[in-house]
């Protein structure tokens, strides 16, 4: 049995999985691009996107937008495929990022990190880019239909549901990281329910995207048949070598073990899935590393109680400099063993998804 097609309006992927956005820098035109290429949807994230720019300390807000357009533009030249951008609402350049994205005629506009309460309200008329928010819940699903419907009169083209064996910033609090109530299986449900009354009333059919600690081919069944419309899967496409980081980078998540998947506080204030090494256990025992804040990236960084710069920290480890720097990753990283090419990757969970289904 073949993966059956993801619809977002009319937008059609060939195949049901986007590749979860990944920054700082982890996730750009080269990995996106390999993706969508492969008929499922690849996307760049936008946080901290131009942090290699020579003005980046000086002129910011230009350095990120002059990054997003080049790796938007690139992607493009690469790929006749479906692209979408990561923007989280914690970004303090967020309306600068979304105005980017939708000028240079994105297909997609994924944001979590908060509720994307005013996202409709910089589409322009004629504008073909679709919103697709990322939720840790049925409730927060559920204030941005209201809010989304009272406001701008729009509802979202989708939702990405992402639950807590995600890598990166978590939406749950600590407690809630292993309390079987907040599985991904119960958060699709209580998703799919919020929803449907605004599908109904709207005639119009919102897909819910499943995400989170899913690996294989038999875990996309699994949220298929319970309802979800496809899967993002982020940590999966580290290991390609296709992805923008550096090969050391890559290393890190096939050297890594089931125990050294850590949850941390990040700068930002949420919780936050990485792989265990020298670096956090420093700033676990209380060591700082000093630092004057160069970029104002993120609106609830408070940088003057912050250990480290957290947008420094992951482009170190972007680089391969795992002595600065640590790896987001999901809580199944352990199980990647070797680096693919993109497209070996999706005919790997093509296969294991039609041995589910035969099974």
């Amino acid at each position: 049995m073949n993966l059956p097609e993801l619809k977002i309006d009319d937008l059609v992927a060939k195949v049901p999985i986007i590749q979860g956005g990944m920054g700082v820098g982890i996730s750009l035109s080269r990995l996106a691009s390999a993706v969508a290429n492969e008929g499922a949807i690849g996307v760049i994230a936008a946080a901290m996107i131009g942090i290699t720019e020579p003005d980046i300390a000086t002129d910011g807000l230009k350095a990120n937008i002059r990054a997003l357009q080049r790796e938007i533009r690139t992607a493009k030249e690469m790929t006749k495929g479906i692209l979408g951008v990561n923007i989280m609402t914690a970004l303090t350049n967020f309306s600068d990022m979304v105005k980017t994205s939708i000028e240079e005629g994105i297909d997609i506009i994924f944001s979590g990190a908060g509720l994307p309460l005013d996202l409709p309200g910089y589409l322009k008329e004629g504008c073909k880019t679709k919103l697709v928010p990322i939720v840790s819940s049925g409730r927060a699903a559920s204030i941005i239909c209201k809010k989304w419907i009272q406001k701008f009169n729009y509802l979202p083209n989708a939702f990405v549901v992402e639950g807590p064996k995600a890598g990166g910033h978590l939406g749950f609090k600590t407690e809630e990281i292993d309390n079987p109530e907040f599985s991904l299986d119960n958060l699709v449900k209580s998703v799919l329910n919020a929803i449907k009354p605004f599908e109904e009333k709207f005639k119009k059919s919102i897909p819910v995207i499943a995400a989170g600690g899913i690996f294989t081919g038999a875990d996309i069944k699994k949220y298929l048949k319970m309802g979800a419309a496809g899967v993002q899967m982020g940590t999966r496409f580290v290991a390609t070598h296709e992805c923008d980081a550096d090969e050391g980078f890559k290393q890190a998540y096939i050297a890594s073990k089931e125990e050294d998947m850590v949850i941390i506080k990040s700068p930002l204030g949420l919780p936050g899935r990485a792989i265990q090494n020298t670096f956090l256990k420093d700033v676990q025992e209380g060591k700082k590393t000093p630092f004057k804040c160069p970029y104002h990236c993120l609106k609830t960084c408070d940088y003057k109680k912050s250990p480290y710069c957290i947008a420094i920290a992951l482009l170190n480890a972007k680089r391969g400099k795992f002595n600065y720097g640590f790896a987001f990753a999901g809580k199944n990283a352990f199980r990647i063993t070797e680096i693919i090419s993109v497209k070996e990757l999706i005919n790997t969970l093509k296969h294991e998804f039609s041995m589910a289904c035969s099974g």
